[in-house]
């Protein structure tokens, strides 16, 4: 709760009156100008042959269907390499491809992307032809040991391209150099999502379905899938990817769905009616994720392949049970780094500008979810480490707005070459590998590198407020219309408001909880507000009843035991 409330500066105007006042300056403040850009039809998506190298990755893909060559697909372990590869699956054996299977790297042996160990195993299934999902953009040995051993690869992926490319026959990433496809902010699942689209088209163009006598299926059966993968990878939710999840959700929330998602969703207890992003991302996204945090992704991907409800039920209960394992871990890594960083804040006052954290004993799977944990607290880049074996070890980092991880590691690769033996990812998570004997000499580097792309205000955590609301409007109402108003999620966040409040009572739930009961003049009754995972340096510094305070919040809605009231999701504190 130690952040500061700052209101957003409109850059556009909205002004319709089909539109809730509210919601007018809650889109305005996240650059929507106009109705149209509410408009989530499919028709609506971009054209699909925007993408860079899409005449040769449909030609490749052709080949493979006409001839009936074996196709396997080369996933990633987390819930966007899942759905990427579940979506790949049903929908190339709807389209008359067979046979198709996957693989998926055990991160703990094979570690991330297409290895030459991973081509290795691949071999034994005899592919023809190998389709990476979510990953291979940065796997040149991996791609050089499949044409070694005889079979062609198409890449697809959408995270940001290496200088240099691996040699593969064909690349499909919207982040390529002189790609025309308008969002590059589209997941691993989305990249295959649009291919498939095209792919169907092309078909079509070659009467394929009327000659094998099969019916092109219909792919938006499948956004769910592009939905869930989505929202789980913390993308940003641009235009394109607002359709995508809106169009998602709405079939899950009408139970048109794969079986495995509504086992998920059960197993949150977040299967209702409508269902929001944050339901997959906080409910089905980790069940999903611990998969491939703990044992195996393909206990995930399974989840999502299968069509027999019971099947993705016991499935879904094994992935819940590992969550809860994970859900252990990370707690116990977490006050290892809590207690190393009071640590060092006792020999000097101030954080370095990044943190650097590793403990011999830290899980491997668990690390980029504590790295989240911390970089929340402390508002800092934050790359955690694991042992990897053979004297190495793996990092996994999470950034702040405004720093572009996987760019400043590419930064300090460059002014330090052999330090980092391999990295990848995006502008807010990267993954890397260094030697253990390194590990300080990196973490000097990275913060060196650090002062020359932050400045003093990011590092004091901020939360973005879209205003003041009237008393009036502080209602049960507004909060459905803001709930059915997103979808929200990464780069279009849900509304925030602020303004000063009277604390009538306060109370710490299990210890870390922080639950209010807030009045403000022309308001004719309490309304309670909890501060979830609430952080003060000690009890003393809890709000005293009384007292005025701003505050950020969100407007929830508390279902409980059939009844819906009115709840504040409180964002920051801050005294007057």
């Amino acid at each position: 709760m130690n952040k500061s409330i700052r209101r957003r500066e409109l850059s556009c105007r909205l002004d319709d009156a089909r539109i809730h006042p509210v919601l007018q300056t809650v889109y305005a403040g996240r650059g929507v100008n106009s109705y149209e850009q509410l408009q989530y039809r499919l028709q609506h998506l971009p054209d699909p042959f925007l993408l860079k190298n899409m005449p040769d990755a449909l030609a490749l893909l052709q080949w493979a269907l006409f001839e009936q060559k074996r196709i396997l697909v080369v996933g990633d372990f987390d819930a966007d390499g899942a759905t990427s590869t579940a979506l790949a699956l049903r929908a190339l054996r709807a389209l008359g491809a067979a046979p198709v299977d996957f693989l998926v790297p055990d991160r703990f042996h094979f570690g991330y992307g297409l290895t030459p160990e991973i081509v290795q195993l691949a071999v034994q299934r005899k592919p023809d032809v190998l389709i990476t999902v979510d990953n291979g953009i940065s796997s040149h040995a991996g791609v050089a040991a499949a044409h070694a051993a005889g079979i062609k690869v198409l890449v697809t992926d959408h995270h940001l391209p290496p200088r240099q490319l691996p040699e593969a026959d064909v690349i499909i990433n919207p982040n390529l150099m002189d790609d025309a496809f308008p969002s590059k902010c589209i997941a691993g699942v989305g990249v295959v999502f649009f291919l498939l689209v095209a792919l169907r088209a092309a078909l079509r163009e070659k009467h394929w379905f009327t000659n094998k006598n099969i019916e092109p299926p219909k792919l938006a059966q499948w956004l769910d899938l592009v939905a869930l993968g989505t929202v789980a990878d913390v993308v940003p939710l641009d235009y394109c990817n607002r359709i995508l999840v809106a169009q998602g959700l709405a079939r899950i929330g009408a139970g048109q769905c794969v079986p495995g998602i509504t086992a998920l969703l059960k197993c949150a207890q977040r299967l209702k009616p409508r269902i929001n992003a944050a339901d997959l991302g906080f409910g089905v996204g980790p069940r999903l994720n611990a998969a491939g945090r703990l044992e195996d992704m393909s206990i995930g991907i399974e989840c999502l392949l299968t069509d027999d409800e019971t099947r993705a039920h016991e499935l879904a209960q094994q992935l819940d049970g590992l969550n809860r394992e994970r859900r252990s871990i990370e707690s116990s890594m977490a006050e290892d780094a809590y207690a190393s960083i009071e640590q060092s804040l006792r020999a000097a006052p101030d954080l370095p500008t990044g943190v650097c954290l590793f403990e011999p004993h830290w899980h491997q799977g668990v690390i980029g979810i504590v790295a989240s944990r911390i970089k929340d607290r402390f508002h800092r880049p934050v790359i955690t480490f694991a042992p990897a074996g053979n004297d190495d070890m793996k990092g996994s980092g999470r950034s702040i707005d405004g720093v572009h991880l996987r760019d400043v590691l590419d930064a300090v690769a460059t002014k330090h070459p052999g330090l980092i033996t391999k990295f990848g990812g995006h502008a807010m998570a990267a993954g890397m590998s260094i030697a253990k004997a390194d590990f300080k000499v990196f973490q000097q580097a990275f913060v060196d590198e650090l002062q020359s792309w932050v400045d003093v205000e990011q590092l004091q955590g901020v939360v973005l407020s879209d205003g003041a609301l009237q008393p009036a409007d502080v209602n049960y109402q507004l909060a459905q219309v803001l709930e059915s108003a997103g979808p929200w999620g990464q780069g279009f966040t849900e509304p925030v408001f602020d303004d000063v409040y009277e604390i009538r009572n306060k109370k710490l739930l299990k210890d870390k909880h922080l639950k209010l009961s807030l009045r403000r003049p022309g308001m004719k009754q309490n309304v309670d507000g909890l501060a979830f995972n609430f952080v003060q340096p000690d009890a003393e510094q809890l709000p005293l009843e009384g007292s005025m305070v701003r505050i950020a919040y969100g407007l929830d809605l508390n279902q409980y035991m059939n009844q819906c009231q009115l709840q504040f999701r409180i964002q920051a504190i801050s005294r007057l």
